[in-house]
């Protein structure tokens, strides 16, 4: 049965996430009702890269699927938009080998969120509109506290699919652009709600109501503390998820939405 490597793109404000479940709208739901609908088959096994929470968008989601069919992937990938409500397009289609494994092979997956400055009429379903005024310079100098390997217990609710709460951020940013504040944070992995939980931090350092020292405490010690200041979804995006040999993206000119 051959393998095929889809990405997709998702605005996922209509999705309780990216994981299938019962009674719910979602991303790798909407995707297994029209592989059925293509291919005519039950049998057939749709994989995702990892789960994106209710709300959170993607620039760029990566699955396989495994499925028996002679059609070629500009086909399928026609096909499958044909299929797919307006908020999911797949992206690209290619054949790999039967050892891919869109979960297990990525070795770095990249996150956006956008925080607006400003009230907006038509981007409010992309961003995290903060009506205080933020210290960029106080979250840029917090920010780096994240970057390396840490113990992330106190960034997550328990999930009992992760063995471990350690996780290696690689590359951390918060960057102005115009009225936007992008931050952007790639790393090995990331725990349930451990982004936005970032985020929420990074935020009330911004606004002056915690210390950027507060950050390395957080990681050496379990604290209910960020799980208070978690941000909404509507501003995060998987942005980017990388294989071995794929070159690194700049993501800032992926950022089109608002």
């Amino acid at each position: 049965m051959p393998r095929f490597k889809i990405t997709c793109e998702y605005e996922g404000t209509r999705f309780s996430g990216w994981q299938v479940q019962k009674n719910a709208r979602t991303v790798q739901g909407e995707l297994i009702g029209a592989s059925k609908s293509i291919f005519n088959t039950d049998a057939f096994e749709l994989y995702g890269s990892g789960r994106t929470d209710a709300g959170v968008h993607a620039l760029e989601q990566v699955f396989h699927l495994d499925v028996d069919t002679m059609l070629a992937p500009h086909i399928i990938q026609l096909k499958m938009n044909d299929a797919l409500p307006a908020d999911i397009s797949i992206r690209n289609v290619q054949k790999v080998a039967k050892q891919f494994h869109a979960r297990h092979d990525a070795i770095e997956r990249t996150y956006v969120y956008q925080i607006s400055t400003r009230r907006t009429a038509f981007g409010k379903r992309y961003v995290w509109w903060v009506k205080d005024q933020l210290s960029v310079q106080q979250m840029q100098e917090a920010a780096k506290h994240f970057k390396g390997m840490h113990d992330f217990r106190s960034f997550t609710a328990d999930d009992p699919d992760m063995k471990s709460t350690k996780v290696e951020i690689t590359d951390i940013k918060v960057n102005v652009q115009g009225d936007l504040l992008v931050i952007t944070i790639s790393g090995s992995h990331f725990l349930w709600n451990m982004i936005r939980r970032m985020i929420g931090i990074l935020v009330e350092i911004g606004r002056g109501k915690q210390s950027p020292d507060i950050i390395p405490t957080l990681l050496k010690k379990k604290s209910d503390l960020p799980a208070s200041f978690t941000a909404p979804p509507s501003g995060l995006f998987l942005a980017s998820v990388r294989y071995e040999n794929d070159p690194k993206k700049n993501i800032q000119t992926m950022l089109n939405v608002t």
